[in-house]
């Protein structure tokens, strides 16, 4: 097996290098005529790959090029990069957010304490406590949860929630409906998470129970929610099969690793259906699966996304054996495809998107999500915020039998919903750029950009 040096990183040596030579962060709108060109040149240092591109994603930036480079002790990127809509930065917050964020003061501790609505830990959205869960999907799994969630008199003030090949992961956030505070009774959370834990408990031949946790950390929720349906091991598994079978064949995914005998590297080529923080999901992937990136081209030829990545283990070994190649393009493949419900003609059964917009108070989610249960429909994707006294949702919806939703059955989700909430409802965008809509559904799926513009 090929073995090379990963050089040691003393953290006193880092602070002193960073200081002699401060990153520098350029923001291009004059190179090109449809994009912006962010220019980052730093002293390289594990994952800083990773952090310049969750800052950009919590942005909602669309990466539509990008060259990497960070072989030796110098770290230098260019991304290509538009908004929402593919169009120019033009906004000066946002540009003077991405050269501060990535500059000399820019430390990504002090990112994260910007972006509150994108870590999991107790500081993370207020003062709430952070649960994580994780196991078997249903239909009205979510519904249960959060019923649990509102008989205790806990307040939901965000989450998110990921499904894929038949698991569940969500991270939640919540505190005491009459304190607004942590809740931090040993008592009711124990009673809460056993009641939860008998919700995930599952189907008595389930070799994988589902899992309560109270997270303590500060990880990017994305990040996160990744991470745990690695450790879950959701890249294998029955489901696998059954949801492969609902992707058009041109779209699959198709991962590749070879060597490259020139340089000592692996190559990890991906061709996939393009699409919002595609670039996140597998840098995220290879680095929580120990490999470094040296260098790096990403690029989009209409609806594709090309991508390759010279990568080595953090011990300095390559992809030598077929195992571990095997191993790889699985990760990465479910990487690519836990986020599904966000793209359009990727999957043959479109999901629906429902945004909802409502005064916040103990139980609506329960609320939401028994009328959703209740009209035959299943969440595969969720995610919920509080700004102020607004609560926020979005949820991607199919019915029991993963069929697309009936006409019927949204006139009378209005109906039953629509006369206490602000509701909207679209099919995933034809496009892989976001498409346009109405009023505040114009964000994303997920809402660093959203708390952003409400707290401006």
């Amino acid at each position: 097996m090929a073995r090379v040096c990963w050089p040691y990183f003393d953290p006193e040596y880092e602070n002193l290098s960073t200081r002699i030579n401060p990153p520098r962060v350029s923001v291009d709108n004059s190179s090109c005529s449809d994009c912006t060109l962010v220019k980052v040149d730093s002293v390289n240092k594990p994952g800083i790959l990773l952090e310049v591109v969750q800052i950009l994603t919590d942005l909602d930036l669309i990466i539509t090029k990008a060259y990497i480079s960070s072989d030796g002790g110098w770290f230098m990127d260019v991304f290509h990069v538009t908004d929402q809509q593919g169009k120019k930065l033009s906004d000066s917050k946002t540009i003077d957010y991405i050269e501060k964020a990535l500059g000399p003061k820019g430390h990504i501790t002090d990112v994260l304490k910007a972006w509150p609505g994108k870590r999991v830990g107790v500081h993370s959205v207020g003062d709430h406590t952070a649960i994580e869960l994780i196991g078997r999907d249903r239909p009205g799994l979510l519904s249960e949860i959060s019923a649990v969630l509102a008989n205790l008199h806990f307040n939901v003030v965000a989450a998110e929630v990921w499904t894929h090949n038949r698991r569940i992961a969500c991270v939640v956030y919540v505190n005491d409906n009459s304190t607004c505070q942590p809740v931090d009774d040993p008592n009711r959370l124990s009673t809460m998470e056993e009641q939860l834990k008998n919700i995930l408990r599952g189907c008595e031949d389930d070799e994988k129970v589902g899992r309560t946790s109270f997270s303590m950390g500060f990880t990017h929720v994305d990040r996160r929610l990744h991470q745990m349906l690695f450790a879950d091991r959701d890249y294998e598994g029955d489901g696998l099969a059954n949801e492969v079978d609902h992707y058009p064949p041109c779209f699959q995914p198709k991962i590749t690793i070879e060597r490259c005998e020139e340089k000592g590297y692996s190559v990890v080529s991906v061709r996939c259906k393009d699409r919002a923080k595609l670039m996140f999901d597998i840098v995220c992937t290879l680095t929580d699966m120990q490999y470094v990136v040296f260098h790096a081209t990403i690029s989009s030829d209409g609806p594709y996304a090309s991508q390759e990545y010279f990568i080595r283990h953090m011990d300095g070994c390559t992809l030598d054996t077929e195992g571990e190649k095997e191993r790889v393009i699985k990760c990465i493949d479910a990487a690519i495809r836990r986020r599904v419900s966000e793209v359009s003609n990727y999957h043959e059964i479109q999901d629906l998107r429902l945004e909802l917009c409502a005064k916040d108070r103990v139980g609506l989610l329960s609320e939401v999500t028994r009328i959703l249960r209740e009209n035959g429909l299943s969440v595969t994707r969720a995610g919920v915020t509080t700004i102020g006294e607004q609560a926020m949702n979005v949820f991607y919806v199919r019915d029991s039998s993963g069929n697309p939703v009936d006409i019927k059955t949204i006139e009378a989700l209005r109906k039953e919903i629509g006369h206490t909430t602000m509701f909207n409802v679209k099919k995933v965008p034809t496009s892989s750029k976001a498409p346009e809509t109405k009023g505040w559904g114009k964000t994303s799926f997920f809402f660093g950009n959203l708390l952003e513009r409400f707290l401006a």
